[in-house]
């Protein structure tokens, strides 16, 4: 990856994530496919300028889903939970 802001594509923000944002202090985004726990860990200290403790990367399945007579799949997405150590945090809403 050549940018940072190439491996984070987005935060992924639900009812679940918030709830681990706000007890373990982790942040949940979307990041490219292909890229390791290194760099995520790299992207995340550089555009947010917090220190990492550890990260945990999952790929989500495609599920079937119908509307109507016609089907089809939802998207594959790469997760990273990222643990932000104790006393710094992610302003994610811009307040």
């Amino acid at each position: 990856m050549n940018n940072y802001r190439d491996i984070i594509i987005r935060p992924i923000i639900t009812e679940k994530s918030m709830k681990i944002m706000e007890t373990d202090n982790k942040v949940t985004f979307e990041v490219a496919k292909g890229c390791n726990k290194t760099e995520v860990k790299q992207a995340v200290e550089n555009i947010f300028g917090v220190k990492v403790v550890g990260v945990n990367i999952l790929n989500t399945k495609p599920k079937t889903k119908r509307v109507g007579k016609y089907t089809g799949k939802t998207k594959v997405v790469r997760k990273a939970i990222v643990k932000i150590a104790e006393g710094q945090d992610i302003n994610l809403f811009g307040e």
